[in-house]
């Protein structure tokens, strides 16, 4: 401490000796003593807690690891170190223990989850505190160990919620516990009979993953299991546009892994592109450009670009994206993509030109899109006249 005089925080002060917590640990009731001083009381015969009197069925001790830090803290900083940060890490212990604690039910977590949230979405800083506090690897662990009953459908959609929250700080090591091949088996339960909340969330998880250097190895390991693969695509399809604009995002993170293209378009992702492509009204114009920019980066396998030209509708839906009224998302995606189709296939070729791509390239050129997709547009143009 810095000096003797310093007064000490209601927080740090251990309920039986009063003194500063030199090993604090918590009982079964959530209360936080000093190890010494809790074992004398045990060591007595008692076999209460001390502040609330009940009875203890289990006095095993867990170090406190988060008040630990917080006195190393205030010994470092002392008065300087905020008084309201106290408070609140008080307050977000309180609803650690919560949900650590075995005597509180699923149905009784309920209520935390919803204070998380609201926390959460409060202040930037309450996410910082609740990620200082190991909140992330709790919740995770709480979704991943909760069976799929229909009771309790809410509870896991709350609980995905405060992880995409806190997620939102880019912190995305604790994802990694989905390597765990239990765990793994766990989402991919949620994500076959979970609601579509559940599964839009579930997507929002993976196009995470696939963002972050940290979940390179996890991104792997989704792009081999094929079940779940499969389950995008079929999400992507589905007619809830939340739902289906979220799987759109997972399948294009998923695709920047070279590795994983080939296992998507097995598949059946190009169908599931198109359709996509197809489906979309004004609501989803730029996944409508993602979706584009991803089957561009597929057409490099001799299976997608199959997919494309065995697809009833498959070329038409390209040359559709070429030119778009008001905007041009997607038209230098599909520009490349029939390039490397119409190089490799007189069928699409003759497809394109039937589905009015001459038409549409004439209308970009004289359109206000940038100089570097009317310098594809005249090169697609080029090699249409050539053949």
């Amino acid at each position: 401490m810095q000096g003797p005089e310093m007064p000490i925080p209601h927080l740090f002060r251990c309920p039986i000796s009063l003194d500063l917590f030199k090993d604090p640990v918590t009982l079964c009731t959530g209360q936080t003593y000093d190890r010494s001083s809790i074992e004398k009381w045990l060591g007595a015969g008692n076999l209460t807690c001390p502040v609330t009197m009940q009875k203890l069925h289990d006095v095993s001790m867990v170090p406190n690891h988060t008040l630990r830090h917080l006195i190393d803290q205030w010994l470092q900083m002392g008065p300087r170190i905020d008084p309201d940060y106290l408070s609140a890490m008080e307050c977000l212990s309180l609803l650690k223990h919560n949900l650590e604690s075995p005597d509180v039910t699923l149905e009784q977590k309920f209520p935390t989850l919803n204070r998380i949230q609201a926390l959460a979405e409060e202040s930037p800083s309450n996410c910082s505190y609740f990620l200082q506090l190991d909140f992330l690897p709790l919740l995770l662990k709480l979704l991943f160990g909760t069976r799929l009953f229909p009771e309790r459908v809410m509870l896991v959609e709350q609980t995905l919620r405060c992880i995409l929250k806190l997620l939102s700080l880019g912190e995305y090591e604790a994802l990694n516990v989905l390597k765990e091949e239990s765990t793994m088996r766990s989402f991919q339960v949620l994500f076959d009979h979970g609601s579509s909340m559940i599964k839009g969330s579930l997507c929002h998880l993976i196009q995470r993953i696939s963002s972050s250097p940290e979940t390179r190895e996890l991104c792997l390991m989704f792009g081999k299991r094929q079940e779940l693969l499969y389950g995008l695509v079929l999400a992507a399809l589905h007619q809830n546009h939340q739902l289906s604009d979220s799987a759109i995002k997972a399948i294009s993170g998923l695709c920047y892994l070279e590795s994983n293209r080939e296992n998507l378009v097995q598949q059946g992702v190009i169908n599931g592109l198109l359709t996509y492509m197809n489906n979309t009204r004004s609501h989803g114009k730029i996944l409508a450009a993602k979706a584009m920019s991803t089957i561009e980066l597929l057409l490099d396998l001799e299976s997608a670009r199959e997919g494309v030209t065995n697809s009833p509708n498959g070329v038409e839906t390209i040359v559709k994206m070429v030119f778009r009224v008001s905007d041009h998302e997607g038209s230098e995606s599909a520009i490349n993509s029939l390039i490397i189709l119409c190089t490799a296939s007189l069928q699409s070729r003759e497809e394109a030109i039937c589905a009015g791509v001459l038409t549409q390239l004439l209308l970009l050129l004289q359109s206000q899109c940038s100089s570097r997709t009317k310098t594809k547009a005249r090169m697609l143009l080029k090699l249409l006249r050539s053949k």
